[in-house]
């Protein structure tokens, strides 16, 4: 690798010219419907972070979370007391799948959580909105993924973004989103016996 600062400061001329032109021609705005997943940890921190910056922002936003129950956690705890006023959040689930251990009440549960989700993105004033863990319930059929789908193509808002997490997107909506990245395990530290840890995973 050549060290010459002049080779160099031609060589990144070069890319920011040629970065400058490709976003001279991105002039488009809209609302985006976004896909966190994958087995690797990070789809709901990201999504948070998304929440943090539209706060930060001053723009109104709103979370629900699908799976989730009564356990604090630290965005629910931060965006509650400090936060309520502009971002509204609605925890409609009751915990994991295994720990509820009742189909017809998780299914009531995700479509209760569904319809909040439904008025929420119809308010034009939320400029964000956060579906936690949506993913989880359309994978257990709690949800149609079609009626998911076709909503956010047909019902959102054009500015309104959308965000949705969880493992094992299903194509239906990856089909229609504009934004899907997938959180890649490469090593997790509850495959050699450590817990979920405060300020990490809650």
């Amino acid at each position: 690798m050549s060290t010459d600062p002049d080779r160099h400061a031609m060589k990144m001329a070069k890319k920011k010219a040629a970065r400058d032109k490709i976003m001279a021609t991105k002039t488009d705005e809209k609302g985006l419907i976004i896909i966190n997943t994958g087995k690797g940890k990070g789809k709901s921190s990201a999504a948070f972070g998304m929440i943090f910056r539209c706060i930060a922002h001053d723009m109104k936003c709103a979370v629900v979370q699908f799976i989730k129950g009564g356990m604090s956690t630290g965005e629910r705890d931060l965006i509650l007391g400090k936060f309520a006023d502009a971002c509204a959040f609605h925890t409609m689930g009751e915990g994991f799948t295994w720990e509820t251990q009742d189909r017809t009440r998780d299914t009531e549960m995700a479509q209760a959580a569904w319809e909040k989700a439904k008025d929420l993105i119809r308010d034009e004033s939320n400029k964000m909105v956060l579906l936690d863990e949506i993913n989880i319930a359309l994978r257990y059929d709690y949800l149609d993924v079609n009626e998911v789908a076709a909503f956010l193509v047909e019902e959102k808002p054009h500015m309104t973004h959308v965000v949705l997490t969880g493992r094992n997107a299903k194509e239906e909506l990856i089909e229609v989103a504009d934004l899907v990245t997938e959180m890649e395990l490469i090593k997790h530290p509850f495959r050699s016996g450590i817990k979920a840890q405060i300020g990490v995973e809650f």
